[in-house]
């Protein structure tokens, strides 16, 4: 359904207001196994507040996150890791049960993390459907919190429909071979390779 990765590298734009994120997509081979990569920088603003992130996710060859660093410009940093899946704690080893279950990982402000679900779960198109716990990281707090997500695969894999857990918002989003979102109504648009 999706290539194998090699490194890949993206941008969107928010479609209100300003902003840009720059994603480079790698898999690294260690002795451990295969490290699937995703440095972000991302500019922007969230209700009204700017922001300036930079943000690494590491996950393992099937996708589970293992790793998550996210800091920003004005000095806060969250770093967190997952050494089994959907059990949670800090850099320094404190566990954090308020997040037990939650196998994925939402930043507010990317499209990207939309990828690290469609991609794990290798949703079969016929019956397709996931109900998720993510561990989602707003851009205002850069508190993280529990936050319900469904995910239902159409067209061959190439459109998931993202929908809210409190159907507060849905979304179809058309992806590219790498599970990269290529466009999400009403918030992201991928720039052309050239701008890149």
């Amino acid at each position: 359904m999706f290539r194998a990765l090699s490194q890949t590298t993206v941008r969107w734009r928010p479609l209100e207001g300003e902003g840009l994120e720059h994603l480079t997509l790698t898999q690294i081979d260690t002795a451990n196994g295969a490290v699937i990569r995703a440095v972000g920088v991302l500019i922007g603003n969230r209700g009204g507040t700017p922001y300036g992130v930079r943000y690494r996710i590491d996950c393992d060859a099937g996708w589970l996150v293992r790793k998550l660093m996210v800091d920003t410009t004005d000095g806060r940093s969250l770093h967190l890791r997952s050494d089994a899946p959907g059990q949670w704690a800090t850099s320094g080893g404190t566990a954090l049960p308020e997040f037990d279950g939650c196998i994925d990982i939402d930043l507010a402000g990317t499209p990207f993390t939309n990828t690290l679900p469609i991609r794990r779960l290798g949703l079969d198109c016929k019956a397709g459907k996931a109900r998720l716990k993510m561990l989602y990281v707003p851009f205002d707090t850069f508190e993280p919190v529990v936050d319900g997500q469904h995910y239902t695969c159409f067209d061959d894999g190439r459109l998931y429909r993202y929908g809210a857990e409190d159907r507060s918002f849905a979304a179809d989003l058309p992806v590219d071979e790498d599970g990269l979102v290529i466009d999400y109504p009403t918030l992201f648009q991928r720039l052309s390779p050239e701008t890149i």
